[in-house]
Formats: structure tokens, C-alpha cells, sequence
């Protein structure tokens, strides 16, 4: 009897954890897009303040637009997907900031070389 029981039990908790493993634990296509572009955004920048192409000032102001992004992104997750006219205007604002890490790499101000 008690045999039993510790057998059901232990098949029980094996068919429980393999219906966990089998749940699909992926990022839907848009979550990851949008992920994915904000991290090279923010590699980019990494490396334009090791390289010296932008100045302390530049980098606090892409990082700060970078943040505001990154508010809009948690907000558009925060129902569980993003849909398609939030990631239009979470690209767009992404746009923006591509252009403006852009500018400020390849403007005169660099950060003097010691």
C-alpha cells in the first residue's frame, strides 16, 4: 500500500514536471525584434564612450532617450504581447534614437585623448 502511494506520487510529479518542460517558454517574434534592436542601440552607444566618439554629455542624453524607450517597451509587454502599432511606435522612436547615435558619433566633439 505504501508502495503505492510513493509510486503514484512519483508519476504524478514526473507527468507535472514534463507538462512544465513542455510549455512554450519562447518570446513571440515582436518581444524579441524589439529586444534584440534596443540591446544594439545600447552597444552602439557602449561603444562609441570607449572609443571617445561621443562625450560624457552626448552619452547621458542617448542613454536617457534610450530609458524612455525602454519605459515604452515595458509598457507595451505589460498586457503580455506587443501589437503591431505599438511596435510601429516603439520603432519609430527607435529610428530616431539611430539616427541621433549616429550624429553624435560623427560630430566634431570627441572626448580629448590623453
Amino acid at each position: 500500500m505504501k508502495f503505492q502511494r510513493i509510486a503514484l506520487l512519483l508519476a504524478g510529479t514526473l507527468i507535472a514536471g514534463s507538462a512544465l518542460l513542455a510549455q512554450d517558454t519562447a518570446t513571440p517574434k515582436r518581444e524579441a525584434q524589439v529586444e534584440r534592436r534596443a540591446a544594439r542601440q545600447q552597444k552602439r552607444i557602449a561603444q562609441g564612450v570607449a572609443t571617445g566618439q561621443l562625450t560624457p554629455k552626448e552619452a547621458a542624453r542617448l542613454e536617457k532617450r534610450e530609458a524612455h524607450i525602454q519605459k515604452d517597451i515595458a509598457k507595451a509587454e505589460a498586457d503580455g504581447k506587443i501589437t503591431r502599432k505599438e511596435q510601429a511606435h516603439i520603432n519609430a522612436e527607435e529610428n530616431k534614437a539611430s539616427r541621433k547615435i549616429y550624429q553624435k558619433k560623427h560630430n566634431p566633439r570627441s572626448v580629448p585623448k590623453k
